[in-house]
């Protein structure tokens, strides 16, 4: 029986921290996360950052994926495990998954509790990950994440406990996967920013983004997709400029789309020039149309990209 390849990506995060009196760190190789030897598979480890991931940038989230690349260029390769901090594990994996054309595993997995923890749960999860890398009913499914014994996909996950050890779930477990493209870009990636709304929110966050030249824009709406009038006189100053605004909701679960009008409605979001993200959460959709912009879609794409992640 042939020998299963495992690559095991490190970057930090809880699975690789120790508590000091500064609070928890990373601190653990690459080396010390990989799980007990098991017959015919072999797991490679690759250090490729050591950060807690509430501070990993835009730059740091596109190497991760790149490296998720560079080591399916083995043939020999059976799957990928990537284990990351959990704060923005649903963006790196959805941004992996964006590119994901390679049918092979990638299976992104971390810890709720350090590794110094009498119940840490890192050992686990990576161990399970690997499992999930070698199996082949998990080709073709694109990035999945594996955590306090779920399996979901990386498309439509989030974080839903900052404590429980099953810490993801899913706005809808069968998304579509439209990619965005089968290479990762190479050039600086767009920057697009994400803006809350609330009663009271100012007009002037989005002026703001727009004056700084954000490539695209993400509002993490109310309710179905909906704000006050103000924004939407600011949306169309966006559309105006070539600038995409998406909408997506505060809400965790249900379907988005434009609803109400009254001025701030959905529906008067829709004719301003905004596009709606039906099922992607507001971090999400920002990943989304970051990956659009960084590969040079126009609006038209942008449209469509949103439209084919609904289900039909």
């Amino acid at each position: 029986m042939s020998t299963r390849q495992v690559v095991m990506i490190t970057t930090g995060g809880t699975a690789a921290s120790r508590t000091t009196d500064a609070g928890a760190v990373p601190v653990l190789s690459a080396a010390d996360l990989v799980p007990k030897a098991r017959p015919g598979v072999t797991v490679h480890p690759v250090e490729l950052m050591s950060v807690d991931s509430s501070a990993m940038t835009l730059r740091e989230q596109f190497s991760v994926v790149r490296s998720i690349a560079e080591s399916f260029a083995d043939p020999d390769v059976t799957g990928i495990v990537v284990t990351h901090g959990t704060d923005t594990l649903e963006e790196t994996a959805f941004l992996a998954d964006l590119f994901a054309a390679d049918p092979r595993p990638v299976v992104f997995t971390g810890a709720q509790l350090p590794a110094d923890h009498p119940e840490s749960d890192g050992p686990a999860n990576i161990a399970a990950a690997v499992d999930l890398a070698i199996d082949p009913a998990s080709r073709g499914r694109g990035v999945l994440v594996a955590m306090g014994g779920r399996v979901l996909s990386a498309r439509g996950v989030f974080k839903s406990s900052t404590t429980a050890a099953a810490a993801f779930d899913t706005v809808n477990a069968d998304l579509p996967r439209p990619l965005v493209a089968d290479a990762v870009p190479s050039g600086h990636p767009a920057r697009v920013d994400l803006l809350s709304l609330y009663p009271g929110v100012s007009a002037g966050t989005i002026a703001s983004a727009i004056e700084q030249r954000a490539a695209g824009i993400v509002l993490a709406a109310t309710g179905s997709g909906n704000t006050h009038p103000d924004i939407t006189a600011q949306v169309s100053l966006a559309a105006h400029r070539g600038i995409p605004v998406v909408v997506s909701t505060r809400v965790p679960y249900g379907f988005v789309k434009p609803t109400y009008g009254g001025g701030g409605g959905g529906v008067d979001l829709a004719r301003a020039g905004a596009v709606f993200s039906p099922w992607l959460r507001a971090p999400q959709a920002r990943v989304a149309l970051i990956g659009l912009l960084s590969t040079g879609a126009d609006r038209r794409s942008v449209v469509d990209f949103f439209a084919a992640s609904s289900p039909g």
